[in-house]
């Protein structure tokens, strides 16, 4: 058994590449277009995975948009979806300069998480041992739910 992805439904294809891609850094690898079935699939692999998932087609995030509207709510419901960073701090950093909302941040140098415009919580993981406490990160409070 083999992890091969996450499926999340969007409710916005793009203002959720946007924030997957040009703010989250991730990579659309394949898209499929489907008239009968009215939707479309777009699949994503973080850069360090993107070799492996051409190759083995995982591990991948599914954006799955479906044609006709619906009301998608409880974007909690699977859990999270979880990305190892070379550096906590840096990644988050990042992210706020792009207008991403740190709803935990990293105080312990370890964890932090986000969430999509469609409300999936993202957890992201400092690779290797937690870097040391650090300001701002270290006093600052949590923003929300994650």
């Amino acid at each position: 058994m083999r992890y091969l992805h996450t499926m999340v439904r969007v409710s916005d294809v793009d203002q959720s590449l946007d924030f997957y891609c040009n703010k989250l850094g991730l990579v659309e690898t394949r898209r499929i277009e489907n008239e009968q079935g009215r939707f479309t699939l777009i699949f994503l692999a973080a850069p360090g995975d993107q070799p492996g998932a051409a190759e083995k087609a995982a591990p991948l995030v599914e954006l799955t948009y479906n044609w006709d509207p619906e009301e998608y709510s409880g974007g909690r419901n699977f859990g999270h979806i979880a990305y190892e960073v070379d550096d906590i701090y840096a990644t988050c950093q990042a992210l706020m300069d792009k207008g991403v909302t740190i709803n935990r941040p990293p105080r312990d140098g370890r964890m932090a998480f986000v969430k999509s415009p469609d409300n999936i919580s993202f957890e992201l993981l400092q690779k290797g041992d937690a870097k040391a406490p650090a300001e701002p990160w270290s006093s600052m409070p949590n923003t929300g739910t994650w």
